[in-house]
């Protein structure tokens, strides 16, 4: 489909989904969302995609749900339905798509935007970027994942105070909390992510998603069964033509080439 609120482009493995509302500070409004999704169901099944990077046009990554857009809409149903329709999957395919995630966040991530940056495996944030668990502003809870994933990155603490109090947090004490995994200088942000991206879409996709998919587990497992699922995925991986590639690049002496199967 022609999408009119993102960007699609896909270059040597790594796709870019860029928000493109930057004249609302790339807000999320219905038709986004719903494109969002689109975008993910096609990175899933299409093979030559071997990373994804959510990024935001203009100088923010997202403010968060579009409140003027759905003010105007009525409310859009209340805020169960939104978020079940249209965040909610935005997050679970994120988490479950066997492939890496990375957020490039320039400026702002506030709110949903917040969240959609946490969603991701990794962050990356000019030093200009600020986050935002907006909510209580507006006398909301956290949402789209936010407080599932806050505690995990940065300690029960500190995301109650970020979840209470709704202050700012900026690139560098982000960085320090380990809410992102790399801050550069705003001008290099989208070449620093590339490099990044890059590397991962040029390692074993399958060996990636596996892994993705067990460091998930084991925010739920005991030790017991994170254990039996380390064996299943390992058989899995094993099997794979990049460990083959792996094996054969190990006695060579050379860099694997890497196929993602």
């Amino acid at each position: 489909m022609d999408y009119e609120t993102i960007l699609y482009n896909l270059d040597e493995g790594v796709l870019d989904i860029r928000l493109n509302r930057p004249d609302v500070l790339n807000a999320f409004n219905r038709k986004m969302t719903t494109e969002i999704q689109d975008a993910l169901k096609k990175a899933e099944r299409d093979s030559s995609v071997r990373c994804i990077v959510f990024s935001g046009a203009g100088r923010a990554f997202s403010s968060g749900e579009d409140l003027k857009a759905r003010q105007a809409e009525g409310g859009g149903g209340g805020f169960g339905s939104t978020l079940r329709e249209r965040y909610n999957p935005i997050i679970l395919k994120i988490r479950n798509i066997d492939k890496p995630v990375l957020a490039s966040v320039n400026g702002v991530a506030a709110g949903a935007g917040c969240s959609l940056a946490l969603a991701c495996d990794m962050r990356v944030a000019a030093d200009n970027a600020r986050f935002i668990e907006v909510f209580v502003r507006v006398g909301l809870v956290p949402d789209s994942g936010s407080s599932f994933f806050l505690p995990r990155l940065v300690g029960l603490g500190k995301a109650l105070e970020m979840a209470f109090l709704g202050d700012e947090v900026g690139a560098e004490d982000a960085l320090r909390i380990g809410l992102v995994n790399r801050v550069v200088p705003a001008a290099e942000l989208e070449e620093r992510t590339r490099e990044l991206a890059l590397r991962l879409a040029k390692g074993p996709t399958k060996a990636i998603g596996l892994a993705k998919r067990a460091i998930n587990r084991a925010l739920a497992m005991d030790l017991d069964q994170l254990l039996d699922y380390e064996v299943y995925a390992q058989e899995i991986a094993g099997a794979s033509e990049d460990h083959q590639e792996g094996l054969r690049a190990f006695a060579e002496k050379r860099q694997p080439d890497f196929q993602g199967r």
